[in-house]
């Protein structure tokens, strides 16, 4: 922990995020006996009395599996009492004792004048010319700027920030939308849009470490809903728990004087580093914008189902001169079956609709499986569009998803139907909800920005993993984001050109599927 650090400040200067230290004890404090990774820019801190949270991540440290590992099956030793080298840091070791030895008398001054020459120096001169030997320009200056580490936030810091944030969203809202009673807004809204719509584009992120420490999880509330009825207690608004534990926004006080008096601060543009992470766009939703890394988005996706005619149905194709080999659409086979039967004059003298059964039908078609078969046989003739329909289904399946502007003879067609995109609704640790999400690389989806979006626009945190069962050679990743979130998910995956009949929702929370 931050609090426990010793022998500083000042500390190491290479101490810095994400550089490999050792820690030892205070009373050993020569003897390394943990080795971590900074989570914090150590170097830079002035204080450590008050300041909250972890400093180094151990990766090893004495006494471990590591440590007590050996090929002869024997523990590792005991450390030693001093090891001769590590007490000294940054090359200063030995400067108290030659400190202590300064005398402050002028014992060897003879003439008791002490001081330096003002006049005359060449050495001081010398110096100064060497000092700016490496600047361009005879007006440079003599020391290279070092950018100066910025401060972590503390919790606090992140409630405040994120507080006027949210009051920043209804201040914009209330001023961009004078006309409309409601702002601009449709109530009630979900906490995902509070905190996507009111608050991520207006928080003042200007550097990639802000855009990570500024998230729903780092504040004292650590979820939206938290938020949400913090907001509430201060009388801005007025909310209610639905099914499921989601919380919606009913109303917004929008003469409240925290509301119409808010003074806006300046916002990062859209272009800066912060930006994508959810600073800046002046009131544009973190869910309008679109990411440069996700190819997915926009494009336009459309489903072929295809059918292939069985061996025992190639006289039926070869009246009509097609290969049953090839693919067909179920358009394409009517009048390849119409053919035959006018070519075989199969057509029924009472009623143009029907159609007389003959033996390449019977055993190619109506096999006698089943009731229905044993009724079309025993009575010798079949509805056409029946029969067209029996036909497809003895047909193998075939599939293929055009993307954009590809065609089907382009694209290689997939053996059975089409998948479906799985959407799971399931409770953990009791009653909270989890939405889990896979099969969207047949969509020519990819995860990992997709979990990324949803991730902002859920407030919520998302992982990414390989499906439970799926094969190690060709795995199936699955998203996986706090809280019930259907309709985000759905959402995104309309944007990137998914119809919602190719999506499959499971909602075990209820019990029932949907």
């Amino acid at each position: 922990m931050t609090p426990g650090l010793a022998r500083g400040p000042p500390f190491p200067t290479k101490a810095t995020k994400g550089s490999v230290v050792a820690i030892a004890s205070l009373e050993k404090p020569s003897v390394p006996i943990v080795v971590g990774v900074c989570e914090i820019d150590v170097a830079s801190l002035q204080e450590v009395r008050g300041v909250k949270g972890h400093a180094v991540r151990g990766e090893h440290w004495d006494g471990d599996e590591i440590w007590a590992w050996s090929q002869a099956g024997g523990i590792g030793g005991q450390a030693p009492e001093a090891i001769d080298g590590w007490a000294n840091r940054d090359g200063l070791g030995g400067l108290e004792e030659q400190v202590s030895q300064v005398d402050i008398e002028d014992s060897n001054d003879e003439q008791g004048e002490g001081g330096v020459p003002l006049e005359g120096s060449l050495a001081g001169k010398q110096n100064v010319v060497e000092q700016n030997d490496f600047v361009v320009g005879e007006d440079g200056q003599p020391f290279e700027e070092v950018e100066v580490h910025r401060k972590e936030f503390s919790t606090k810091d992140i409630d405040e920030i994120f507080w006027k944030a949210c009051l920043y969203g209804l201040h914009h809202y209330r001023n961009a939308n004078k006309s409309d009673p409601h702002h601009g807004l449709n109530f009630p809204i979900n906490q995902s849009a509070v905190i996507s719509n009111l608050v991520l584009p207006f928080l003042p992120i200007t550097t990639s470490q802000q855009a990570g420490s500024l998230n729903i999880k780092k504040t004292s509330w650590k979820n939206a809903k938290k938020f949400i009825k913090a907001l509430e207690k201060a009388r801005l608004l007025k909310s209610k728990d639905r099914d499921g534990g989601e919380c919606v926004v009913l109303d917004i006080d929008w003469e409240d004087n925290a509301i119409s008096s808010f003074v806006p601060y300046k916002l990062p543009k859209k272009d800066t580093v912060g930006a994508e992470s959810g600073g800046g766009g002046g009131g544009k939703a973190i869910s309008a914008s679109i990411s440069p890394s996700d190819p997915s988005i926009g494009q336009k996706l459309s489903k072929v189902d295809l059918y292939k005619a069985k061996e025992q149905l190639a006289p039926i194709f070869a009246a009509s001169g097609a290969s049953h080999h090839s693919l067909y659409l179920p358009a394409e086979l009517r009048p390849i079956i119409t053919s035959y039967i006018e070519s075989e004059n199969l057509i029924s003298d009472t009623n143009k609709r029907l159609v007389n059964i003959d033996a390449v039908l019977a055993n190619a078609v109506f096999d006698g499986s089943t009731a229905l078969d044993r009724e079309v046989l025993t009575k010798g003739s079949v509805p056409r569009d029946a029969l067209i329909d029996r036909i497809l289904k003895s047909c193998s399946p075939f599939w293929v998803l055009l993307r954009n502007d590809e065609t089907r003879d382009k694209v290689k067609a997939h053996a059975g139907h089409a998948p479906k995109i799985s959407i799971t609704l399931e409770t953990r640790s009791g009653n909270k909800t989890v939405t889990k999400l896979s099969g969207v690389e047949s969509f020519h989806i990819p995860p990992q920005p997709l979990a990324e979006e949803l991730q902002k626009i859920c407030a919520s945190s998302t992982s990414v993993g390989q499906l439970a069962g799926s094969s190690p050679k060709k795995p199936v990743l699955e998203v996986m984001v706090q809280g019930p979130q259907k309709d985000a998910v759905i959402k995104a995956l309309e944007k990137r050109g998914v119809n919602r009949q190719w999506v499959e929702v499971n909602d075990k929370t209820k019990g029932k599927k949907k």
